[in-house]
């Protein structure tokens, strides 16, 4: 399996996750589409108990603390579209369109994302994304 590294550069993905055998951007996309999905259960499946998180909105340490701090997207969260994603050993960074629906109304908010995977889980994440696109959808 390989990913793009630069356009027309195609570089051999290297798996990360040694109790698993499994890539570290398999881990990650397994989160994303969980996450994304409003589906908690399956994204927290592969993230580590001591999991650090920073974004705008969110800046927490533990698994617990992050599911809780993101309570409120899970019943606006419709999906994500995945635009280019890296890998670095067990870094991996993502950058994709969140699908949101809110009383306010329909929207896409573009993310990137850089998550670090160790023995099969999310170890750190931080996200980055314009928050007044996502405040604009926002009741």
């Amino acid at each position: 399996e390989c990913i793009m590294a630069a356009p027309g550069e195609l570089r051999p993905v290297v798996p990360t996750d040694r109790q698993h055998d499994e890539p570290a951007s398999h881990t990650v996309n397994r989160y994303l589409e969980g996450f994304y999905r409003g589906d908690f259960a399956t994204a927290g499946a592969v993230v580590a108990v001591d999991f650090t998180f920073k974004g705008p909105f969110l800046d927490v340490q533990g698994k617990d603390a992050f599911f809780a701090g993101a309570v409120g997207l899970q019943q606006i969260v419709r999906g994500h579209h995945l635009l280019r994603q890296w890998t670095d050993g067990e870094d991996v960074c993502s950058v994709y369109d969140v699908h949101l629906e809110t009383p306010v109304g329909v929207g896409t908010v573009p993310m990137s994302e850089w998550h670090t995977v160790r023995d099969g889980h999310l170890v750190a994440g931080r996200v980055l994304f314009d928050t007044a696109a996502f405040r604009a959808l926002m009741p």
